[in-house]
């Protein structure tokens, strides 16, 4: 699970307000001011993040506005100086460990409050009419210096860190409005990946640093294949959001369905990746209900399924249309998004598979090879292609977001 949370929740317009609406520090320090999440309860997200049957959370410490959620002391620009109070992060990373799960933390390599971090056209001051008596004497030295002390400060106080999340480089950018991009050589991104690893041998990092990391982490969209590098396959998991926004936005209701978000999961995995699911809690530190709803709704199918995603990948066989592929050893699953009228047509399976049943209630199926040379007539269906397997299904949809069959292969047709 992915969560964006920080001052941008009060505006409540997602979290780029800051650069959407072109707002000076001076505007956005109303938010610093009544930053008094009430709610926070960060034992309720880790239940709700293991519930949905994920396995880590990633936490922006610090999105692109520069505000911190620990007491960092490095600045003043965080949570122990709003009316929270407090450092926010060293009770989420216990909630974390207390239900299983693996420490993640998202932390901004951009900051559009740090007086040393030049303007550019990611800037919120990018139309300034005085940009560059803004830019004098800012020197991205002195916040590079900062950028590595913060981050030394995260992965040395809080016990182990399991994944770190940089956040952006854009640099040579091809995107016009995105002038005077920062990337490795702004952050001295391989003295700050080499301190990473020196202070949590055992972390991920993730590939925005602009040098290569551990996953690749495509952004809004869904990878048609596995992804790869110089011909080798790669690690990798898609950021997806809830309904378009990172942050809190408390009027886009334009919400992802629980089927879609389970097929983009199953997608994901059928591909070699992963897929990390973000929530914006509001500005009083609850989960909005909307994406509880959702969470919930991905549990109970994982509650059923959870054996065709967890430690399976890819499999070497062709799924028909409108069907997935996952395999775990020597099981293969059908992962169906739209479920036929009583055959479904396996290319390639036949005299492959022993025995096979749906996954949600462990239902025995049937198993068929129809000669390939047989005619339709009537209620008599025509042959496949040779080498189809075919396999009676009820007429009844389970009533499951995503059915999934699953087929036991025989020793010699596991590759």
């Amino acid at each position: 699970m992915f969560v964006h949370w920080g001052l941008y929740a009060l505006p409540a317009r997602h979290e780029w307000v800051m650069n959407y609406e072109e707002t000076t520090v001076e505007e956005y320090s109303k938010y610093f001011q009544r930053f008094d999440p009430d709610l926070y309860d960060p034992r309720e997200w880790a239940r709700a993040a293991r519930d949905a049957g994920m396995k880590y959370v990633v936490l922006t410490t610090k999105h692109h506005d520069g505000f911190c959620l620990w007491d960092s002391a490095l600045t003043d620009y965080k949570a122990t100086n709003t009316p929270a109070g407090r450092d926010l992060i060293t009770p989420y990373v216990e909630a974390l460990r207390a239900e299983g799960l693996k420490v993640g933390f998202y932390h901004s390599l951009i900051d559009w409050h740090h007086p040393d971090f030049t303007i550019d056209g990611v800037h919120p001051q990018r139309n300034a009419t005085d940009v560059e008596s803004l830019n004098s004497g800012r020197d991205m030295a002195r916040y590079r210096d900062y950028l590595h002390g913060q981050v030394r400060e995260l992965l040395s106080n809080y016990g182990t860190v399991d994944y770190l999340f940089f956040d952006f480089s854009y640099a040579n950018s091809k995107i016009a409005e995105f002038w005077g991009g920062k990337g490795p050589d702004d952050w001295d991104s391989g003295k700050l990946l080499a301190m990473v690893r020196e202070l949590q041998p055992g972390i991920v990092v993730n590939d925005r640093l602009g040098i290569p990391g551990d996953v690749t982490t495509p952004e809004q969209y869904q990878p048609t294949e596995p992804m790869m590098l110089d011909g080798e396959p790669v690690t990798w998991e898609a950021c997806q959001t809830l309904n378009g926004s990172w942050g809190y936005h408390r009027d886009n209701n334009n919400y992802k369905s629980v089927d879609l978000l389970i097929r983009m999961l199953v997608d994901g995995v059928s591909n070699g990746g992963n897929l990390l699911l973000n929530v914006g809690p509001t500005g009083r530190g609850n989960i909005d209900p909307r994406a509880l709803e959702s969470l919930a709704g991905i549990g109970e199918w994982m509650a059923l399924h959870s054996r065709s995603i967890y430690g399976a990948g890819p499999a070497p066989f062709t799924a028909p249309a409108d069907a997935r592929y996952t395999q775990r050893g020597n099981r293969l699953y059908v992962h169906v998004f739209a479920w036929p009228f009583e055959y479904l047509h396996l290319p390639g399976l036949a005299g492959k598979v022993e025995y096979a049943q749906l996954l949600n209630d462990a239902s025995e199926v049937f198993l068929q090879e129809v000669d390939p040379g047989q005619e339709a007539f009537n209620t008599i269906p025509g042959g496949q292609p040779p080498g189809t397997l075919t396999v009676k299904l009820p007429i009844q949809r389970p009533d499951v977001a995503v059915p999934v069959l699953e087929l036991y292969l025989k020793e010699a047709s596991r590759d």
